[in-house]
């Protein structure tokens, strides 16, 4: 449902994302993974139709995105990083009018206003100014108009970012609930998601893909099975420090930084 091939992106003297190909199939929650910069949410947009490639392609459910942006739209759910939206709307007047450009039929938009609203819990805050929620409110409505449309691809870029562990939890939750019938997409820099949710992962950094297996693969690199002493191996090819015996740092270094 997702086929990316030879896709790079540059600005510039900058590569921020270097001929990189993967595939996914229906039923997966694949984990992009990659340090700050290393490309993920340039992929994402070029993904979605936001930003065009400087080389390779991208088809979604068949259709490329480069030529067909429509189509491919109409199959993709988007939450951008940070969950932009208007912040002088209202949740209600917002997911309204995104269930208006989405094109879902007005006999139909109260029941699924209400269905997503109970699935984000963002009941009780439908008639506040979206400048006034909080970070952790304005991303569930953001994931909210995401799965307005209930569509057949879901690209998420940091879901949980700004949540609390329960939020977390729900989230996460409804992702699993929501990937038997879906492909879902999700850049994040938690490595805990990884094994919460994914079926897959992929680690870039520096815009090249490093890694591409399951979560039990990536944890059997190390003898621990600590993720993020794989993770750093992987993008920086050096192991772990030892925490036990590691010297702290000098008071002058901590004021410094």
């Amino acid at each position: 449902m997702i086929e990316i091939r030879n896709l790079s992106k540059a600005f510039g003297d900058l590569i921020a994302v270097d001929d990189i190909s993967f595939s996914v199939q229906k039923g997966e929650v694949l984990g992009f993974l990659g340090p700050n910069g290393a490309g993920k949410s340039t992929t994402m947009k070029m993904l979605t139709g936001f930003l065009d490639p400087s080389a390779g392609s991208a088809r979604v459910c068949g259709h490329e995105v480069g030529t067909e942006p429509i189509e491919v739209k109409r199959r993709i759910g988007y939450l951008p990083e940070g969950a932009p939206l208007y912040a002088d709307m209202t949740p209600q007047g917002f997911l309204e009018f995104i269930a208006e450009v989405r094109g879902i039929p007005a006999s139909e938009r109260a029941a699924r206003l209400a269905e997503v609203v109970e699935k984000v819990h963002i009941g009780g805050v439908l008639h506040q100014r979206i400048e006034t929620l909080s970070k952790g409110f304005k991303r569930r409505v953001g994931l909210a108009q995401a799965i307005l449309h209930d569509p057949e691809v879901l690209i998420l870029d940091e879901p949980t970012d700004g949540l609390d562990p329960n939020q977390k939890h729900e989230v996460r939750a409804l992702i699993s609930e929501m990937a038997k019938d879906k492909v879902i997409v999700l850049s994040t820099h938690i490595l805990e998601e990884v094994d919460a949710v994914c079926t897959r992962a992929i680690i870039i950094s520096n815009g090249r893909l490093l890694f591409d297996g399951t979560p039990a693969e990536l944890k059997a690199r190390s003898p621990e099975g600590r993720l993020d002493d794989v993770f750093r191996e992987i993008t920086t090819g050096g192991a772990a420090p030892d925490l036990a015996t590691a010297e702290a740092p000098s008071p002058d270094t901590v004021t410094a930084s």
